[in-house]
Parts: C-alpha cells; structure tokens; sequence
C-alpha cells in the first residue's frame, strides 16, 4: 500500500480538496486515538471492578449457601411458606445507560423494598432470626450478581468497541493517511512537472521573439543601408551632371570671330 493512490487529475483544485481531506483525516485519526484511550481506560478499570467482585461474589455465595443451610437445619424446608407469603417482588433491577465517549453502556442498578408484612410470620414457630438472616445475606448476593452482570456487559461492549475503534485507527493510520499523501506527491510531482514544461515553453517563445526582433533589426538595417546607398549613387549622379553641364564649350558666346569688310 506503499505506493497506492487516488486516480485524480492533477490540478490545483484537486490539490487542496485531497489537503482538505488529509487534514481531516488526521482529525480523525486523533480523535478516534483519543476515544480508544478513554475507552481502553475505562476497560481496564472495568476489569479490576470484575475481578474484586467475582473475588466478593464467592465469599458472599459460601456466606448464603451456610445460611440457607443454617436455616434448613433449624426449621426444615420453608420454601412453600415463602412462595404462598411472597405476593409481589420486593427485590427489582433497573437499567440505565451511561455514555463513554459516545458509547451507551448498560448499568444496572438494584431496587430493594423495605420488608413488608408478607414475610412476618415466615419461621415465627422457630429460626425466624436466622430466616431474617439468610434474606439478608441474598439480597447481598443477588446485588452482586446484579452488580458482576452489570460489570460484565460493560465488558463485552467495550471489548467490541475498542476493538472496532483500534481497527479503524489502523485503517487511517497505514492505510487512508499514506493514500492521501500518496496523492498529494503525484499531484505536487505532477504540477512541478507542468511547471517546468510551461517555463521551458516561455522560455523557448521569449527566444523565438528575441530571434524575430533581431532578424527585424537587421532587417531594418539592411533596408536602411540600402536606402542610404541609393541615396549617395543619387547624389553623385547629380554632381556628376552639373560638372558635365560646367565644362561644356559654348561656341556661341567663346568664339570671336574677326570683322569681315566687304
């Protein structure tokens, strides 16, 4: 991809939209880098988040699974009395989203009622204390798988996200950018090549006309010298007349003839 490049005429015009573009996709390029960073950031920080609460979700799962054991022990099995006491969910999970660089990632958040009437009476004949217990402590477990699921959507989301983010800053980088300046070269290359041609033509023109104004000058010359010789053979045909004319014998007035006496 080293030498690829835009099949453009090049012109002037066609040079700057192809800066124009240029300059935009540096633009590009770094906000798109700029994104990816945030987002690898708030990954990593997302990462440590699942690990702490996968480490919690086992102690909190070992600490409900001894409590329910607990309870079975002490009371037997209450679980019928819990499915005929329930009559509503006192324990609900809402979802919002959270932007992060304009990418929108789920969160969920837990929604406990307080303790209603409908558990009352659950163990009131013995190991009501412990029943009380053990909810507790799985209202904590179920708010931490609530709050793992969250951590672990996020996960996944920003795993595709940055990944698509990184292939797009490649693509830019190795790819679009060295195209358009590719282009940019065999336009500047393109237009210096015109250049040179258009100065080596005026070039060739101004010696033409310097050629033609010489021959006009000595063409002028030429006449002028010929026009100056006609004039001196003029001249001296004319002084050769009037010397001619002076050294003619008048007979009538040199002669002087002797009286004659009749």
């Amino acid at each position: 991809m080293s030498g690829a490049r835009d099949n453009v005429f090049p012109t002037r015009m066609n040079l700057t939209v192809t800066k124009t573009r240029l300059k935009g996709a540096q633009t590009g390029h770094s906000l798109l880098k700029r994104k990816s960073e945030a987002l690898t950031t708030r990954f990593r920080v997302i990462v440590r988040k699942i690990e702490d609460a996968k480490l919690k979700m086992g102690k909190v799962m070992q600490n409900a699974s001894f409590s329910l054991a607990e309870v079975a022990y002490i009371t037997g099995d209450i679980s019928y009395q819990v499915r005929e006491s329930a009559k509503s969910a006192t324990f609900k999970v809402g979802a919002k989203q959270e932007n992060v660089s304009g990418v929108m990632l789920p969160a969920f958040e837990s929604q406990v009622q307080a303790s209603g009437s409908q558990f009352e009476l659950t163990g009131l004949g013995r190991g009501g204390q412990q029943i009380q217990k053990t909810r507790a402590v799985y209202i904590k477990a179920v708010e931490m798988l609530v709050e793992l699921a969250s951590l672990q959507t996020a996960f996944v989301i920003l795993d595709e996200v940055i990944k698509l983010t990184n292939r797009r800053v490649n693509a830019i980088e190795y790819v679009i950018i060295p195209r358009i300046e590719n282009t940019i070269s065999y336009i500047n290359s393109e237009l210096d090549e015109l250049d040179r041609e258009e100065f080596y033509r005026l070039k060739k023109i101004q010696g033409k006309k310097k050629e033609r104004a010489a021959n006009a000058q000595r063409e002028l010359e030429r006449k002028a010298a010929e026009t100056l010789a006609t004039a001196d053979d003029n001249d001296n045909d004319h002084e050769h007349g009037a010397a001619g004319s002076s050294d003619t014998r008048n007979i009538l007035s040199e002669q002087n003839d002797s009286d004659i006496i009749f």
